[in-house]
Parts: C-alpha cells; structure tokens; sequence
C-alpha cells in the first residue's frame, strides 16, 4: 500500500505565489475603483470620506454616458481605428518579418536598427512634426490622421517580435513544401502564417490596447469636426470647469475598457502562447 504523499509547499514558492497576488491586488484596485465610482450614486462619490463599497448602486453615471448625443459615433471611430491598426500592422509586420527573415539583401541589418531605434523616440517628442505631416497630406479631421501614426508606431514593435517566429520555423519544412510543388505563395499563407499566428495575436494585443486608449494623437489631429473623434475624446464631456462629473468620468471609463476585455478574452490562449514563444526566442 502506497504511503500517501504529503505535498509541502516550499517557502520560497509560498513567498513568490504572495508576491504575485500582491501585486494582482495592487493592478487591480484601481480597476475595482473605477467600477465601483461608475455605480456609486453622486453623494458618495463627492463624499469626504471614501468607502470601498457601496450600499445604493446606481445606474445613473451611465444613462448620462449613454445620453451623450456622439457617443456611439465614437465608439464606432474607435472601432474603425483600432480594427484597421490591427489588421494592416498585423499583414504588413508578417510580410516585413519574413523578408528580413528569410531574404538576404543589402541594409538589411540598418533596417532592423531603424527599427529599434523607432522604438526608443518618444511619442510626445513626434507629435509635432506628425501634426504639421498630416496637415500636409490634408489628413487633419480625419480617422486617417490617427490611423497612420498608430501604424507607424506599432509596426517596429510587431517585426521584431515576428521575427523570432518566423525564424524559429526550420528553412527545411519550407524546402519540403517546395519539393512537394508548393508555390512561395502558398508556403507563405498556408503553413508559415499558422505557425506564426500566435506571434501576430500577441502583437495584435498591444496595437489593439495603444490604439483603443489613444488620447494624445486624438486630441491634437481632430481639431474642428468633432465626428470624428474616438472615445477617449468623449470623456472630455464630463470635465466642465465648474465641477467636474466623476460619476460620468467613470462609467464611460468602464465603457471604454470592455471591449478591450472583451478582445483579451478571445485571444488569451493564443496571447499567452504568442508570449511565451515571444521569449524564447
């Protein structure tokens, strides 16, 4: 008869599992407050003495999100913005990824530094010069105007993590593939894209997040037509120079993080798949 096997947690492990919860509990308080200052009635949310609960939740906060007249209008512009970013970075990184990949041609290396090097400027230090370019291509008022900068900037980020991918996948599959009478056409999107997909979810993530809470390009390239806003701009609504509306603030707050949740859950085993190859590469 087998003895039964006692398992005994190491303190080492037991100090790593509470740190992680620890920090778990730090990301989301402020999440949680969000959420709870969206359903707090206006005396509580104005009131001295904070609590971390609420008795008398309220819907109040998001019928006056809801009431706002353009508000789906942004929505709908968030959408578009972030839909296209993620679907043309997505293509064009997996395309770039594998010609510096697989090609061999001249400047390739200073292309890849390029890339890094695009990394490391700040936004904030290109949204002048980016201000005064789409004002010269007549894309000031338009989703073009900030479709095109988040393109810029995401695409650096997704040719270097594709990269890893597409080299991890072994030069002889491909050569099989064109043994067997595969074209570079078919190799290209029908066996190397699979295998790189979780690279382009985990990509994806990162242009959808940036892109989605994009305030500062928003804010400095749609200047006079308010249509074409997105949603980080409706929460200047609730800003008024009287009193500030918490309650608002927070519901369309709330409103604007769902469909990121929402995107992280349809793509979260791919996600974490995408990371981890990410990181041995």
């Amino acid at each position: 008869m087998n003895p039964v096997r006692v398992r005994v947690r190491r303190p080492w492990r037991l100090a790593a599992e509470a740190s992680a919860l620890l920090i778990a509990l730090v990301v989301a308080f402020p999440l949680y407050w969000m959420v709870l200052g969206a359903f707090k009635p206006a005396g509580e949310i104005e009131s001295t003495e904070p609590r971390p609960w609420t008795l008398a939740p309220s819907l109040d906060s998001f019928r006056r999100v809801f009431q706002q007249e353009e508000f789906g209008r942004y929505f709908v512009n968030s959408l578009i913005v972030a839909g296209t970013v993620v679907v043309i970075s997505a293509l064009v990184a997996f395309l770039a990824a594998t010609a510096v990949t697989r090609f061999r041609f001249r400047f390739r290396t200073t292309l890849l530094i390029m890339f890094l090097v695009a990394q490391m400027v700040p936004v904030e230090a290109l949204t002048i010069p980016l201000f005064f370019l789409m004002r010269d291509f007549g894309q000031l008022n338009t989703l073009g105007s900030l479709i095109l900068p988040h393109l810029a900037f995401s695409l650096p980020f997704a040719v270097w993590i594709l990269r890893g991918f597409v080299k991890a996948v072994p030069e002889a599959l491909e050569e099989a593939a064109y043994i067997d009478g595969a074209s570079r056409t078919r190799f290209l999107w029908q066996i190397l894209f699979p295998l790189v997909f979780p690279g382009l979810v985990a990509t994806s993530v990162f242009s959808f997040i940036s892109t989605w809470n994009d305030f500062l390009f928003a804010k400095s390239f749609i200047i006079s037509d308010t249509s074409q806003s997105t949603l980080p701009m409706a929460l200047l609504v609730f800003f008024k120079p009287d009193e500030n509306d918490w309650g608002g603030i927070m519901a369309a707050s709330t409103v604007m993080t769902i469909p990121v949740l929402v995107f992280f859950v349809l793509v979260q085993r791919r996600l974490v798949s995408g990371l981890g190859g990410a990181v041995k590469d």
